[in-house]
């Protein structure tokens, strides 16, 4: 008896130190289905704006760029109209132009790129704007930021690696459904034209047409994939990421970046600071002296949450891209701990996986200690590389669940984290296949400035 008590013991301590959750639901593993060029054409009329979309246009929420595209470039095409959403008569409309561009790649050529930067909105409140001219002309509205302060609530959605499969549809709409969120964090992997020969850049204009509903109406805050790099040297494309830099602009310098693929932005209560795992990171690198200097810039009593985006995931028990994000742990894991970084989200893997906070940094080659171990200083890390993308659903995973791992699931999402003051933030992460107020993962997670204690998931 006293035998048989004790394997029932060490069975449950070997669960425990193996790790968390592994759900039982599984997607069907196959490919999703791209929907087809046709599915999304340019809008009516003559030289209509489409592919309209917006990003926080400065380093405090008072800024925003709007973005759109147009066949040609004729008078007034690059100007965008905004004003104050109002009932009143006294409606003072101003406009900006924009910077315009186009490039080629390949036997493609661009339309006309426009983007528009404008400053010195008021906080919290709602704009209307208009691109194009004449009949052609389309309105679409945005709102803006709270004030950056540390007890500010502020939802944020959370998508990766989307595509536009029809797959992506469900994700993006069932986000949308949901009224609470008011702008995306997007670690990377957009459109998926790099799937298709000659990297298809066609396929950036319907994803263009497919998000406008969405990015039209609130900001996202992109991190590059590798899908973004589109190098391509035996076509003749041998500068990494021109189109993604040319159709998605952000405002890098404000954040004292000399890259658009590196930068940071400060949204209500929320210090983002977004990365590039397809750049150089060792020491010396821009990447490196930016990232160093950056982090001593966050202020936690006036942005209490510290959130990083990366592409590459450093926790990870999928086998596949197993890894491949190691080298960029090695060089800046510390500095997260140090800095007690609340969160790092992450895409790259088509699966969903949210960590435990561990922290592997006592390693030093000779000491041999190079296994995670909890630590109420780390960050937790999702990985959410699970939008809905042509390449389909990641379902092998390593076994047994490592410990750092708390839960993971092979099926497609997408996350909110709704941050409800300095010390508390509601994470829950929806299936597809669920009604949106159904949450498959969740966490109330707490500020690790504020109140590093322990978290505890919900059933």
């Amino acid at each position: 008896m006293k035998i048989f008590m004790l394997s029932i013991l060490l069975l449950s301590i070997a669960t425990l130190i193996n790790g968390g959750i592994t759900s039982k639901y599984v997607r069907q593993a196959q490919p999703a289905n791209e929907m087809s060029l046709e599915t999304f054409p340019s809008p009516a009329g003559h030289n209509a704006p489409e592919q309209v979309h917006l990003t926080q246009g400065d380093h405090n929420g008072r800024g925003m760029i709007i973005s759109w595209v147009t066949p040609l470039n004729l008078d007034g095409s690059n100007v965008v109209t905004y004003w104050i959403a109002s009932n009143g008569s006294d409606i003072k409309r101003r406009k900006k132009k924009a910077s315009t561009s186009s490039y080629k790649f390949y036997d493609y050529s661009s339309g006309f790129l426009h983007h528009a930067t404008i400053k010195n909105l008021e906080y919290d409140t709602k704009y209307m704007y208009e691109v194009g001219t004449d009949k052609s002309v389309r309105q679409f509205s945005f709102t803006t930021p709270p004030k950056v302060g540390p007890d500010v609530p502020y939802t944020f959605g959370i998508i990766g690696d989307l595509g536009q499969t029809y797959a992506s549809n469900e994700t993006l709409y069932h986000y949308m459904s949901n009224p609470k969120g008011q702008t995306i964090l997007f670690p990377g992997d957009l459109a998926y034209q790099d799937n298709h020969p000659n990297h298809d850049q066609r396929k950036w204009d319907t994803w263009g047409r497919f998000m406008e509903p969405c990015a039209a109406y609130q900001p996202i805050i992109y991190a590059a994939g590798n899908h973004e790099i589109d190098f391509v040297p035996n076509i003749g494309e041998r500068h990494a990421f021109r189109p993604y830099i040319h159709r998605y602009h952000n405002a890098f310098k404000t954040s004292g970046s000399i890259s658009p693929l590196w930068y940071s932005v400060r949204r209500g209560p929320a210090h983002i600071i977004v990365l590039s795992s397809y750049s150089g990171y060792g020491k010396y690198t821009p990447q490196y002296v930016w990232l160093e200097q950056e982090l001593k810039n966050v202020n936690r009593e006036e942005t209490p949450w510290l959130i990083v985006m990366v592409h590459s995931p450093w926790y990870n028990s999928v086998n596949y891209h197993y890894m491949e994000g190691e080298s960029m742990r090695v060089m800046f894991e510390s500095w997260f701990v140090n800095s007690k970084v609340d969160l790092v989200l992450a895409g790259h893997v088509h699966a969903y996986e949210r960590s435990e906070r561990v922290s592997n940094i006592k390693y030093n080659i000779t000491n041999g200690l190079s296994t995670p171990v909890k630590d109420p200083n780390a960050p937790i890390y999702i990985t959410i590389g699970d939008g809905g993308n042509i390449e389909g659903i990641a379902n092998s995973f390593t076994d047994p669940q490592p410990s750092y791992s708390a839960y993971r699931e092979s099926s497609f999402g997408h996350a909110l984290l709704e941050i409800k003051n300095k010390t508390h933030a509601q994470y829950t992460w929806h299936r597809n296949q669920d009604n949106e107020p159904v949450a498959a993962d969740s966490l109330m997670m707490h500020n690790r400035y504020f109140f590093p204690k322990e978290e505890i998931a919900s059933d």
